[in-house]
C-alpha cells in the first residue's frame, strides 16, 4: 500500500483503497445527516421539477439521478459505493435543500392484521 501524491489537482491515493480523504470531505467532517433519519430501507425518491440553488458534489448529483424511482438507502450507498454514514450525510443534505423525499417503511402496528389477510384470500379463491 503505497501513498501517491502528483499535481496539486489530483487526490491524494491508496493504491488498494482509492481516494483517501474524500469520504470525509464530501461531508464537510459531519457524521451525521443535518435532517432526516436514515434507515437501510427507507426509500428515498428525487422530487420532479426542483433546481437545486448550490451546485450538488457529483455523488449527491447521481443520488438525484438514481432516485426518479423509489430506492432504499442500502441501494444508494451500493450503488455509489460509499460508506453508509457518508451516504446518509448527503441524503439530509439533498433533504434538507428539498430534492428528495424519504418514506419510511411501515410499522408492523401499521400492517393489516393476519385474520384480515386470511378473510381476503378465502374472497379471492372464492372468485
Amino acid at each position: 500500500m503505497v501513498l501517491t501524491s502528483g499535481t496539486a489537482d489530483e487526490a491524494w491515493y491508496d493504491d488498494d483503497a482509492g481516494p483517501v480523504a474524500r469520504p470525509y470531505t464530501m461531508t464537510g467532517g459531519r457524521t451525521a445527516p443535518a435532517r432526516g433519519r436514515f434507515d437501510l430501507i427507507s426509500l428515498v425518491v428525487a422530487r420532479r421539477a426542483v433546481t437545486p440553488s448550490t451546485p450538488l458534489f457529483p455523488e449527491q448529483a447521481r443520488i438525484v439521478e438514481l432516485c426518479h424511482h423509489p430506492v432504499s438507502v442500502a441501494e444508494v450507498g451500493a450503488e455509489l459505493d460509499l460508506p453508509l454514514g457518508t451516504v446518509r450525510v448527503l441524503l439530509g443534505d439533498l433533504l434538507a435543500a428539498g430534492l428528495i423525499e424519504t418514506h419510511d417503511p411501515p410499522m408492523l402496528s401499521e400492517l393489516p392484521a393476519e385474520d384480515l389477510l386470511e378473510a381476503i384470500l378465502v374472497g379471492l379463491r372464492a372468485l
